[in-house]
């Protein structure tokens, strides 16, 4: 049985994990992998994309960021006759089955495609644990990781000039960072898409914290986030019909300064969050899940998903883990919220 593997979407720490247990896990199965580069468009476009996997040839990546495929973020049913053309790549490549490792948008793909007959699992990736159906993605915790190490740096900074510093994580639609990091950074407020922005309030933590001799404030907010009210016109659309954001945190930053009077400073962390070597919890994460979608695969059970439920991985149906997005539990927020100040 010859099986493709594909990783789509933004790159996340831990990928190349998923790769080499897939692989190492295929010889007890007698499964020949072959690699898909630039994810679903690798399928779409196959010629010099396609590339035989062997145990010596992933021997060295499990530590490495990033994915020794590439990635994209193609969208198979936003091209003309996309699905038709890519399950005839597939007859041609002579592909049984295909191993999709992505959030939401290349897993949503791989649901449609196994709704047309293809055989696929999925692995859930994504920085931002917004993929429903599982408790927690590979990458989260390397990214959380990064973030909370940031929030520590810059908190010196802030205390030694007296500064509010805003600090701007990534999460487009869910503040699973923002909230991780800011609990562990012992940030002062975090501002999440979850929830809207109220600025009165939020100035109002850094004014009393000047009252109480405090004279600087670290304030987290993800990408997505938004004020309450705001108009702004919406930006740019990718084939999966996301914004390109960018600039709460400058936005934020602004307003704190003009009706506090208290000198502010933004940082923007960016792709540094999803970038490098994964942290041990993620490798960890990672083998398990790339070895439970080799077996999947072997046993023929098609259209699921690996998912951390507890302790234990499971399978869960891959129409059911996209159907809506995991945003933050309002318990953990409140719980957050208790800190602020």
């Amino acid at each position: 049985m010859k099986v493709a593997i594909l990783t789509g979407g933004g790159d996340c720490p831990g990928l190349n994990a998923v790769i080499r247990a897939v692989v190492r896990r295929a010889e007890a199965h007698g499964l020949e992998i072959v690699g898909i580069r630039d994810g679903w468009k690798g399928l779409l476009e196959p010629e010099g994309r396609v590339q035989l996997l062997t145990p010596d040839s992933v021997s060295d990546i499990l530590i490495r960021g990033g994915t020794i495929l590439g990635t994209s973020r193609t969208n198979v049913f936003k091209r003309d006759g996309g699905p038709d053309l890519l399950m005839r790549n597939l007859a041609a490549l002579g592909i049984d089955a295909v191993i999709a490792l992505g959030g939401e948008d290349t897993l949503g793909v791989a649901a449609k495609l196994h709704a047309l007959g293809v055989k696929v699992v999925g692995v859930p990736k994504t920085i931002d644990n917004d993929l429903n159906g599982t408790d927690f993605t590979f990458g989260f915790d390397t990214a959380v990781s990064i973030a909370t190490e940031a929030i520590d740096r810059i908190q010196t900074t802030a205390e030694s000039h007296q500064r509010v510093m805003v600090v701007e994580v990534m999460g487009r639609h869910a503040g699973w960072i923002a909230t991780y990091s800011g609990i562990a950074g012992g940030a002062h407020a975090i501002l999440i898409p979850e929830v809207p922005i109220d600025l009165a309030e939020l100035c109002a933590i850094v004014k009393r914290r000047d009252e109480a001799g405090k004279r600087f404030s670290i304030v987290v907010v993800a990408e997505g986030a938004k004020l309450r009210d705001d108009g702004a016109q919406a930006k740019a659309l990718d084939e999966f019909g996301h914004e390109q954001l960018a600039g709460i945190g400058e936005r934020i930053g602004k307003e704190i300064e003009k009706r506090t009077g208290h000198e502010t400073r933004v940082t923007v962390l960016g792709h540094i969050q999803r970038g490098g070597t994964p942290t041990a919890h993620d490798r960890v994460l990672a083998t398990r899940f790339g070895v439970f979608a080799c077996d999947l695969v072997a046993r023929g059970q098609f259209g699921k998903m690996a998912a951390l439920h507890g302790y234990e991985v499971e399978a869960v149906p891959l129409a059911d883990a996209v159907k809506a997005l995991k945003t933050v539990d309002p318990r953990l927020y409140e719980l957050a919220r208790g800190m602020f100040g």
